[in-house]
């Protein structure tokens, strides 16, 4: 961020989230979707191996 918009954004003429801010945002959003995939596909491998379990002859 350049220092004239820095300064607008600290006395409040400009209407912003601080960089950082933004950067941090940006991160969690990715980690967010990352996770989301993830459990998609735990949930798929669980559906998977859940299904595997009950086709599997009954053995005593």
């Amino acid at each position: 961020m350049s220092g004239v918009k820095k300064a607008e954004f600290n006395s409040g003429k400009r209407a912003s989230v601080p960089a950082e801010v933004a950067d941090k945002v940006k991160a969690l959003q990715r980690d967010v979707r990352e996770l989301r995939q993830a459990n998609e596909i735990l949930r798929k491998a669980s559906a998977y191996f859940a299904q595997a379990e009950l086709d599997r002859p009954f053995r005593r």
